[in-house]
């Protein structure tokens, strides 16, 4: 147990080191100047080279990689090029707003997968079954963004019961703040609920094939009670190991909903840097971006050896 822990402690540091080289030396080849867009294309180049200076993007991309790498050590993530505003506020403030929204969709994803799969599994030769893996086949055909407009266009146009954009914070008006995170939310979380289905579905059905599930029905269990009982536990092993890619996808898929709804999250921050070229805050957004994945994916190996007890076995 303790060894794998180092393992995977090692494995989360060796790839936020190569992740930084590598989202700092994409955005860095990029063509086009950030002093050149701050200052207008009418500037001069005294005024460009000086403003360049003062962005420090005239020394070697060594000392710029360094310097970035060691500020965000240090919790700075640096002026923006365009507002020069501190970054790492705006950061912070807009971060919480996409977490609440990642998260509660999770939670929708697993709230949906976990039943459904588990009936899709269990009656997979009846129609129940079958309806519901088409229904989940629908779901995965379908992208979230899309999802979210066909879900402003029922519950916010012809209904009225939702708003269908904004962004109030928890602390100043709960109510509206869940009114208002209940549509992204769902089309993202019906979307990802519905790719996780398969998953629950093909591993409860692995499980249902095993001696000791068998062994359980024959001692009188009936099928859900053994199934909840023995089944459900080892069926989980695989389908945590996806929960890290599902939650990568969830943040970029709330990129592009965050528009949608008009929420002011990473997702606009990040939109909003990248159509004004203000790269400083495209490297750290992306970056934060990076970071939130792999620290998932490193609990989630965590929560796989604890459900595992074959992992914990030491060598």
């Amino acid at each position: 147990m303790i060894l794998r822990l180092v393992e995977r402690t090692v494995v989360l540091l060796v790839s936020l080191a190569v992740s930084s080289v590598l989202v700092f030396a994409f955005l860095a080849v990029l063509p086009g100047d950030p002093a050149r867009v701050a200052l207008g294309v009418n500037a001069s180049e005294d005024a460009v080279a000086e403003l360049r200076r003062q962005f420090g993007l005239d020394r070697p991309l060594t000392t710029q990689y360094v310097d970035w790498l060691g500020g965000l050590l240090q919790g700075d993530f640096g002026i923006s090029y365009i507002s020069k505003a501190e970054i790492g506020p705006q950061i912070a403030d807009r971060f919480q707003v996409t977490a609440w929204l990642v998260v509660t969709a999770m939670v929708i994803a697993l709230l949906v997968a976990a039943p459904a799969g588990t009936v899709m599994a269990a009656r997979h030769r009846k129609l129940s079954g079958l309806a519901l893996s088409a229904l989940s086949q629908v779901g995965v055909a379908v992208p979230a963004f899309l999802a979210g407009i066909l879900l402003i266009m029922v519950f916010a146009v012809k209904l009225g019961w939702l708003p269908a954009n904004g962004w109030t914070p928890p602390a100043e008006d709960p109510v509206m703040f869940m009114k208002q995170l209940a549509l992204p939310a769902l089309s993202l979380g019906l979307v990802q609920g519905a790719v996780l289905t398969r998953y629950v579905r093909s591993a409860v059905l692995d499980v249902l094939r095993e001696d000791y599930l068998r062994t359980a029905r024959a001692k009188g269990l009936r099928p859900f009670p053994a199934l909840w009982r023995h089944g459900l536990r080892n069926a989980a092993v695989p389908v945590v190991t996806v929960l890290g890619l599902q939650l990568a996808t969830l943040l970029i898929g709330a990129v592009v909903v965050e528009r949608v709804f008009v929420i002011p999250g990473l997702g606009s921050l990040l939109l909003d840097g990248v159509s004004s070229r203000d790269l400083l805050m495209v490297q750290d957004v992306v970056m934060v971006l990076v970071v939130a994945v792999l620290v998932v994916n490193f609990l989630v190996d965590l929560l796989y050896v604890a459900l595992d007890p074959r992992l914990r076995v030491s060598r």
